[in-house]
């Protein structure tokens, strides 16, 4: 997610800071075919035609074809490059497959990418922002199918938008409101999920998605969903749209994403407080002590990021007032308005990818926060399930979330049955780093230590308050501050979980707030000689427990972002080189031959090289030592600070693979599961042109993945092997 200026810092407490295919039309290949193909401002996707796609399945052996564990990298680094373009190692090559406009459902027509589309469409196009993004194989009973590395539903999250390009000449903005109902409505369309039926088509391995598959479906800002767990039904979750508390209509900017054991998958809502619109001058005499501490943890203030509840006239069920978060009705429970609005988002929303019927759940018990994603430990019979999560926030926190239930295998064929049965009934925990390398996890349980109704940071009445407002009961026990958690994973064999911290700035990580877990305060100067102190440039964390479940883990930190020529005592002490260099790791995933690949989402480094994908083979926690570091601020003074790094991983073991276009980022991956596709979003090519551009697109800043002069669109891309292999190997 790009840092937008709704990633508010809402944390004010005292809390210790520790704590041999060719596409269509045009190919992306390796940096050899670079040359040939020019800049390329990308390739067309295929999928415009109806017909159906139909592959051949494998074997349900969910180790059938698998890779074996990497040992070794296989491929030469990619350089770093700022082009409007793809770029691959030699030997490799991509296509695009699902894009920004993209139709899904049969009768649709081509999307324009000129602004002029209807906004009804929308409902049956791909969203915007590609972003999380799971693979789910399909076998030929169009049941899941672990195994399948031919066909199968890609799930993906649409996080927000890139406003310039969805309209003709951008949003229609007069005195502050929105005046064009149908743009606001193409908006709450393109946010949400997509689940897409795509297939590969011959021996040679070329994908396409299939237009109108009956299981081609778009969850959205309008999509009604249950609201499930321990809030479901409680006055906090009261609307105008729901007065028994039990509904809500949507989700928004659902950034990184879980999967669960029983075959669904889970859309979590990270930046949403930023879409209501509540006037504090006004509303804030009309609130409680208590709704004021909560709303302002949360960050609820202001005209709302896309201004969707200025809309007038308003429709009879209130599609654009329901983002107005102000009390504006007489009820004493807020069933006549949308004062709880934002109450009902900031959770994990699951669903069934395989019931194209069934109706999204919002699980209340998982915590409501900025959830950047929900990454789960491996199920065992017998064992609770375990899900990790990181609050995307400067100086939030990091959770764990532990069933009441142990995992019965049985319940892999049931669907959002087993999810009632795991993730409405469960314990919430929080992350304490403490600075011997070790760690512990604290639940956040009504009426334990400091979460009590004379707590003086907010009075907690029960439990479901509690989940309501977690970030509150975090701050309570005294979780330790990091440098914004964003996406985790689970290393595959070794069982240690690994986040990014992907960066902080100088105001919220000072030098005195250095502590081990979060231990750099530095400059970064651009080329320019722009200053850029804090953590600007992130780092990745990993701990390991005894089991899943464990109330204790030790820790270290695996990389440390840097520019290679950066000093090693107290900067790159990870050791990068010109092959591995990154800043501000985002995205975070574990590939099955246990490759980790690291996702980055800059503002650091874009001086120098677009965002990018790096491949690593990682040891495991413990394999580096204690070191001590010197950090220096802009006065000159200093602070040392003893952490614990990873053994350092050398070009060997970490290298750069991919670079994206122009003011992208490079988030969300998957893969099949024989290894021989990668699936990775590309999203907001060319943010940052600025509106005045729109009407001249020689001026756009990227026109990827189109090419020309057309709009630069968010796009899912699949990298393979020129000779079938096994990527990145």
């Amino acid at each position: 997610m790009s840092e937008s200026n709704d990633d508010l810092v809402t944390n004010v407490s005292p809390n210790p800071e520790m704590r041999t295919i060719i596409a269509r039309r045009m190919v992306l290949k390796g940096s050899a075919g670079l040359a040939a193909l020019g800049l390329f401002g990308g390739l067309t996707g295929c999928g415009e035609s109806d017909e159906s796609i139909i592959g051949t399945p494998v074997s349900n052996n969910p180790a059938a074809g698998a890779p074996s564990r990497a040992t070794a990298l296989g491929f030469n680094a990619v350089s770093k490059s700022i082009t409007d373009a793809v770029n691959l190692p030699s030997g490799y090559y991509a296509t695009v497959l699902l894009r920004l406009g993209d139709p899904l459902a049969a009768g649709v027509s081509p999307y324009r990418n000129d602004g002029s589309d209807a906004a009804a469409s929308y409902a049956q196009r791909a969203g915007d922002h590609h972003d999380g993004i799971e693979y789910f194989g399909l076998g030929a009973d169009g049941k899941y199918s672990a195994g399948s590395s031919s066909r199968a539903l890609l799930v993906m999250n649409h996080e927000a938008i890139t406003p310039i390009f969805l309209h003709p000449t951008g949003p229609t903005i007069v005195n502050g409101a929105r005046t064009a109902a149908d743009e606001v409505l193409k908006e709450f369309y393109v946010h949400g999920v997509s689940i897409v039926e795509v297939a590969k088509q011959d021996a040679g391995g070329g994908w396409l998605y299939t237009q109108g598959s009956s299981f081609n479906r778009r969850i959205h800002t309008l999509t009604e969903m249950e609201i499930a767990g321990p809030a479901r039904g409680t006055r906090y979750m009261i609307t105008k749209y729901s007065k028994d508390g039990t509904k809500v209509r949507g989700t928004v900017n659902n950034c990184a994403h879980g999967y669960t054991p029983w075959g669904t998958y889970l859309a979590c809502e990270e930046n949403w407080a930023g879409y209501f619109r509540r006037t504090t001058a006004t509303d804030n005499a009309k609130r409680t002590a208590k709704e004021l501490a909560s709303l302002a943890r949360y960050g609820v203030s202001g005209t709302g990021r896309e201004l969707w509840a200025t809309v007038t006239p308003d429709t009879a069920d209130d599609l654009y007032g329901r983002w107005n978060a102000e009390v504006r009705g007489t009820s004493t429970d807020g069933s006549d308005d949308y004062r709880h609005g934002p109450n009902t988002f900031g959770w994990n929303v699951e669903i069934d990818p395989f019931s194209p019927a069934s109706t999204p759940k919002k699980r209340t018990a998982m915590g409501r926060f900025a959830h950047e994603g929900a990454w789960p430990a491996k199920a065992e019979a017998g064992k609770p399930i375990v899900y990790y999560m990181g609050c995307d926030s400067r100086n939030e926190y990091i959770y764990k979330y532990v069933s009441n239930k142990v995992w019965d295998p049985a319940d892999a064929t049931r669907g959002l049955a087993a999810g009632d049965k795991y993730l409405d009934d469960g314990k919430l925990y929080v992350a304490i780093f403490n600075a011997d390398g070790t760690g512990n996890w604290v639940e956040l349980a009504f009426n334990t230590g400091r979460i009590l109704p004379s707590y003086p940071g907010y009075a907690f009445a029960d439990q479901a308050d509690v989940l309501v407002n977690a970030r509150h009961a975090a701050d309570a026990v005294g979780a330790t501050k990091m440098d914004r958690p964003e996406w985790g994973a689970v290393d595959p064999n070794t069982g240690a979980v690994y986040m990014t911290l992907t960066n902080n700035n100088s105001t919220l990580r000072t030098l005195a707030a250095t502590d081990a877990a979060n231990p750099r305060h530095y400059n970064d100067a651009r080329t320019n000689g722009t200053a850029q102190r804090g953590n600007p440039n992130g780092h990745i964390i990993r701990w390991l427990e005894s089991t899943p479940a464990a109330l204790g883990f030790r820790w270290d930190v695996y990389l440390f972002g840097a520019r290679a020529g950066a000093s090693a005592a107290n900067v790159n002490l990870s050791g990068l080189t010109a092959d591995n260099d990154f800043s501000s790791p985002d995205g975070l995933w574990f590939a099955r031959n246990g490759i980790c690949w690291v996702q980055t989402d800059d503002g650091a480094y874009t001086d120098v090289t677009n965002c990018m994908l790096l491949a690593g083979i990682p040891g495991t926690v413990g394999d580096g030592g204690p070191l001590t570091i010197t950090n220096t601020d802009a006065s000159g003074a200093t602070k040392n600070v003893t952490t614990f790094v990873g053994a350092q991983p050398g070009t060997a073991k970490l290298r750069r693979f991919l670079v994206g276009p122009k003011e992208c980022e490079i988030t969300g991956i998957t893969e099949s599961p024989d290894g021989r596709a990668l699936f990775v979003n590309i999203q907001h090519p060319g943010e940052e042109t600025p509106a005045a551009n729109i009407g001249n697109p020689a001026l756009f800043s990227s026109h990827w993945p189109d090419g020309g002069n057309a709009r630069p669109r968010s796009a899912t891309i699949v990298i393979q092997r020129e000779d079938g292999g096994v990527i990145g190997v």
